[in-house]
């Protein structure tokens, strides 16, 4: 694409007088950088991309974007901000791929992961051909990718969108952080469904406070635009149980469907019962009443059952195959996983990492544990501090035997982490076990039959990050071979 095609899309307002060049990709690493690139100069937390655009000129960058001026001999586009106009330039550079796909995005503090993949598995039972993009990775097709971010900066997103028109992608289903939707990395992302879960406490590191926090998730729902297109309506997928809904239907000119348990809602979930083995429950639509059966436990796999059922709705399947493929799901990597070796004890590996969600798993296991319940839990460093003795209040209040760990203290001091932790539970019973491989080791060896281990925080992660190492660390590996050696 020529540069100055490309740069039309910015509407700049101003002559442009220079070099029309042929752009043949656009990049904001240096490192990645090929001949005829433009280089996008951004400001991130800890690196200036203004201090490399040398490089990426000496790499074969034919033009560079920038928010200064830059003494270089190549064109140098200067805009406000380098960010915005990224998302601009990639949406028209990788051919508005959104707007060729049905897009479906989930925000929420808990439950995206699960419900983006319930939500894809039924589109997919149904013949479309999907893409998925969030936590544990990125899907196009049949292919995964490793993802860094639950949501990809703009440039990245557009050229993942790219991909999935190009191999025939029909839809896709993507988690939204609340990041992401402040940072505007889905700029141009054109969504037709957006589902909201649940708000509950995180990121206030980032975000300061829970109404900054409610207000960059409500982007999503603002974000759908404000006119009616009958042909391709947008629908705003929203829990009738959680009081943040209302705001998101005042800021949303999108269709708004309801899910919920305790409130009238338009899918409804009635007469819940569970044990292990799963949960029960009356499902009430527009389209009738039926009697469902999933394989996985808790109230709040329920809610994510509801918000897939209504968002399948919505896109328009039949109910009876919406529930066909729900009673088959086993669970989701990391979300109330079992670590089997034929042991007398149960043990769960969950992504819990919240107090709600902590809270929610704890009070599932409680409904399915006959004697004691252990909790090995931590929390991440360089992250909300103020969750800290909330989440460890919870695993006394919930857990008989609560253990509190590290949970990749990063570039903290796992005992400070802890201290925080502990802060909450003055005069409660509780272990303090640094080394997390010991901590899972020390349940383990503790739990007798019938009692439930639940390893919390880390769920599908693969990694342990302490200082500036990422060191290998799977919890169910970890509990796993604790089991065998116990043995």
């Amino acid at each position: 694409m020529r540069l100055h095609t490309l740069l039309q899309s910015l509407h700049l307002l101003t002559p442009m007088t220079c070099e029309d060049v042929e752009i043949t990709s656009i990049e904001n690493d240096n490192r990645k950088v090929q001949q005829g690139s433009l280089f996008i100069c951004v400001k991130g937390y800890t690196v200036d991309g203004h201090q490399y655009a040398d490089s990426a000129v000496q790499n074969g960058a034919v033009a560079v974007l920038a928010e200064r001026e830059l003494n270089l001999d190549v064109p140098v586009i200067i805009v406000k901000s380098t960010i915005r106009a990224m998302a601009v330039l990639a949406d028209t550079f990788y051919g508005q791929p959104t707007q060729k796909l049905k897009l479906i995005g989930l925000t929420g503090t808990n439950g995206k992961t699960t419900t983006s993949h319930l939500i894809e598995k039924i589109l997919a039972d149904s013949g479309v051909k999907t893409g998925l993009i969030g936590t544990m990775y990125t899907k196009i097709g049949e292919q995964k990718y490793e993802t860094k971010n639950t949501t990809p900066e703009s440039l990245t997103l557009q050229k993942t969108f790219r991909k999935m028109i190009d191999v025939q992608v029909e839809a896709a289903v993507m988690e939204v952080s609340s990041h992401a939707l402040d940072l505007g990395r889905v700029h141009g992302c054109d969504f037709d469904i957006a589902v909201f879960t649940n708000l509950t406490q995180d990121h206030l590191d980032y975000h300061q406070t829970m109404d900054e926090y409610k207000r960059a998730k409500g982007l999503l729902f603002s974000q759908l635009g404000n006119s009616f297109d009958h042909h391709s309506p947008k629908y705003a997928i929203l829990n009738g149980d959680d009081e943040a809904s209302a705001a998101y239907e005042k800021a949303t000119a999108a269709h708004v469907f309801t899910y919920g348990i305790d409130q009238q809602a338009d899918v409804r979930a009635t007469n819940i019962s569970m044990d292990a083995s799963g949960t029960k429950f009356e499902l009430i639509t527009p389209m009738g009443i039926e009697q469902v059966s999933i394989q996985l436990v808790g109230k709040f796999n329920v809610y994510n059952v509801l918000a897939s059922v209504a968002t399948a709705l919505v896109y328009g399947l039949p109910l009876q195959q919406i529930i066909a493929s729900l009673e088959e799901v086993k669970g989701v990597s990391g979300r109330m996983e079992l670590v089997d070796e034929g042991q007398s004890y149960a043990v769960i590996v969950d992504y819990a990492h919240t107090p709600d969600s902590l809270e929610n798993v704890l009070k599932t296991i409680q409904q399915i544990a006959h004697k004691r319940i252990f909790v090995v839990v931590g929390c991440g460093g360089d992250r909300d501090r103020t969750k800290r003795p909330i989440m460890a209040k919870i695993a006394t209040d919930f857990a008989t035997d609560p253990i509190f760990t590290s949970d990749n203290p990063r570039s903290e001091d796992p005992l400070q982490i802890l201290k925080d932790m502990e802060a909450g539970v003055v005069g409660e019973s509780y272990q303090v076990i640094v080394d997390r491989k010991e901590a899972i080791s020390y349940a383990v060896k503790a739990a007798g039959p019938g009692d439930v281990i639940l390893i919390a925080g880390k769920g599908h992660e693969t990694y342990q990050q302490i200082g500036d190492q990422i060191l290998s660390f799977d919890d169910r590996l970890v509990a796993r071979q604790a089991i065998k050696e116990r043995q």
